[in-house]
């Protein structure tokens, strides 16, 4: 295909994408123009309307999607191991660290505020990042069941679904409140329930923590 880009030029717009991504963290979407963006870059004018035809709501939906894959990045590896409750544990730790960081500064709410959570493209990139994120949810209750962990009647799909709803209530909570008490809540509650479906001899029970 002649109009295929190049790995060079995927490079360049990736570096415009994580670029603009650290100015908009910094300065807040409502602040943010695109000449700020190219000077954070280097690019010029032409290069940057090159890659994004349609101007700063192309590329503010490019960040994004950005932000939305860090979401899932950050809870790595252990989102993507979680096979025993040691390894639930330390990713409980990791999402209530992420989200205490980033405090009530929201780069992925405030991009869609700004180029409207009801247009199309804005809305595949929240469904897709809840989709993935469910989805390895799901994956790791599967593995607590394989590894007779937890009763295999389990609802993994309603049950990861249930975990996912909860984290975000409490993330909403925490960025209106500042308190991560309900993300705590919603994280150990969840462990907790899937914790009292096990199914394997007492002796082989794990011990509580």
């Amino acid at each position: 295909m002649p109009n295929a880009p190049t790995a060079k030029g995927r490079a360049t717009r990736a570096r415009i994408v994580e670029g603009a991504a650290e100015v908009l963290r910094e300065q807040g979407v409502a602040f943010t123009t695109l000449d700020d963006i190219r000077s954070r870059t280097g690019t010029s004018k032409s290069q940057l309307f090159h890659y994004f035809p349609d101007g700063k709501d192309e590329l503010l939906l490019a960040v994004a999607q950005f932000e939305a894959d860090r979401v899932l990045e950050d809870q790595q590896p252990h989102l993507g191991r979680l096979d025993s409750w040691e390894s639930w544990q330390q990713w409980r730790d990791v999402v209530v660290e992420r989200y205490e960081i980033q405090g009530d500064n929201c780069p992925l709410g405030a991009l869609f505020l700004q180029v409207g959570r009801s247009r199309p493209g804005a809305r595949a990139i929240v469904t897709e990042l809840m989709r993935q994120w469910q989805e390895q949810l799901a994956r790791g209750m599967r593995a607590l069941q394989t590894n007779g962990l937890v009763s295999p009647a389990l609802d993994v799909d309603r049950t990861a679904a249930a975990l996912l709803a909860g984290i975000q209530g409490g993330v909403t909570i925490m960025m209106s409140t500042g308190d991560s008490t309900h993300l705590k809540a919603a994280l150990d509650t969840g462990i907790e329930h899937l914790r009292a479906t096990a199914s394997v001899p007492t002796a082989h029970r794990p011990v509580r923590t």
